[in-house]
């Protein structure tokens, strides 16, 4: 196993399990961290290959594989991207960038070749593409840590989906869902904390009596990382004292408004031949 943070998400939570089921599959897992600093040197072709084989062995709705993989290396297509995606530098400075892209486009070329209608293209369809690129980049994602190479999932692909289908020559009925920056970590990233077991996690039904002082507890863990340095805004609690800024401020903050670039997708992924 290799792995590009220094601990693992059970040294972190200090969860005491039995070394038989530490394998070095669930270690690995329990290390990601995303990786933003990347080193100019190139992915050797066989761990690409090693990456998308993997990638492409990923859980598929009925083996119907409603996905692509767009692999961009040429430098000046990942700075059009990085672009595209927000002025994302990583995106720029990462070697390889794979994009994942639902794909309906494919099975309607079937049916025609099979001579059947293509009826089957609704929004049950959309949702089961959609979990099918993101399966599929995941499992590429695992298998790049796997190798020592770092990576960061791009939701920023989605800005500007029209100028990344005409940049990635997209066919209708596709679109680029996330993308995954790859390379050699310049730097070791820092394990993020992550919600507690307790907020996330239910027993047989959903159960949240325990939200509260779970969010509690997570906000004060993330206010102390110093992730929310130079983004802070001030806003007076129930008692007029200074509010946290924690998770829970940051996250309603983001969620009071609809997201500037992304809040139309809808009417565009229509615009690319997906249908609702």
């Amino acid at each position: 196993m290799s792995s590009v943070t220094a601990e693992t998400r059970f040294a972190a939570e200090n969860r005491q399990l039995p070394g038989a089921v530490l394998t070095e599959t669930i270690q690995l897992l329990a290390s990601h961290a995303s990786v933003r600093h990347y080193k100019p040197d190139p992915v050797p072709p066989e761990a690409v290959e090693a990456i998308l084989t993997a990638a492409r062995s990923a859980p598929t709705s009925s083996n119907l594989q409603m996905y692509s993989i767009v692999v961009v290396t040429d430098e000046e297509r990942r700075a059009r991207l990085a672009e595209l995606s927000g002025n994302q530098e990583h995106v720029r400075q990462a070697p390889l960038f794979l994009a994942f892209c639902p794909d309906l486009n494919r099975l309607e070329r079937v049916c025609q070749r099979q001579g059947y209608p293509f009826a089957d293209r609704y929004t049950e369809m959309f949702i089961q593409a959609v979990v099918d690129a993101a399966l599929v980049a995941q499992n590429a994602s695992i298998a790049a840590e796997s190798l020592g190479l770092g990576t960061c999932m791009i939701g920023g692909i989605r800005n500007r989906p029209r100028e990344v289908a005409q940049l990635l020559g997209l066919p209708p009925r596709t679109f680029a869902l996330v993308g995954l920056t790859v390379g050699y970590p310049a730097q070791r990233p820092n394990l993020k904390p992550r919600l507690p077991e307790q907020v996330t996690v239910h027993r047989e039904r959903y159960d949240d009596r325990h939200l509260e002082e779970g969010l509690a507890a997570y906000d004060e863990i993330m206010a102390a990382t110093g992730i929310y340095a130079g983004r802070e805004v001030k806003a007076p609690g129930a008692d007029g004292s200074p509010r946290l800024y924690g998770w829970c401020e940051h996250s309603a903050r983001r969620m009071s408004r609809p997201h500037p670039t992304r809040r139309h997708i809808k009417e565009t992924l229509e615009e690319l031949g997906w249908e609702f």
